[in-house]
């Protein structure tokens, strides 16, 4: 069973979706789902630090990913750029998150979302992400 961690993520990763096929606000979103979804499995901080603070760093983010990508990321499936969005945040702005468990919970959310191979795409993206942005973290594995 997935911890409260993995469920904000999990619940993260659809508003996310929401937000970037929408527009619409965040913080509209995020009440949306704290709402009606079945938040008591999840931790609600971390939910809404998800779903507010990804959006306001989406820029750097996408900075960061766009080299590691095979193609411009308007043309990644809008399920795998939020999954590669929230990876992304918590490999540069949460260092206190074991970059390999960062890219097990993405990994585990494009298999449960993503496109049948998405995964894998996710996998090879948030690896090459975390060699940059973690570099002592990654030569100690």
């Amino acid at each position: 069973m997935p911890g409260k961690r993995s469920w904000a993520r999990r619940c993260a990763a659809q508003a996310l979706y929401q937000w970037q096929m929408t527009g619409q606000e965040p913080a509209i979103i995020a009440n949306e789902f704290l709402a009606d979804q079945d938040l008591l499995k999840a931790d609600p901080e971390y939910f809404r630090e998800l779903v507010h603070e990804t959006p306001k760093c989406v820029a750097e983010i996408d900075a960061a990913l766009e080299p590691f990508l095979d193609r411009p990321l308007v043309q990644v499936d809008p399920v795998e750029q939020a999954i590669l969005r929230i990876g992304g945040y918590e490999l540069i702005q949460r260092p206190d998150i074991a970059y390999r468990i960062v890219i097990n919970e993405a990994v585990e959310l494009a298999k449960l979302f993503g496109a049948e191979q998405g995964h894998r795409f996710v996998n090879g993206v948030l690896d090459k992400l975390a060699h940059v942005a973690r570099p002592a973290e990654c030569a100690r594995r």
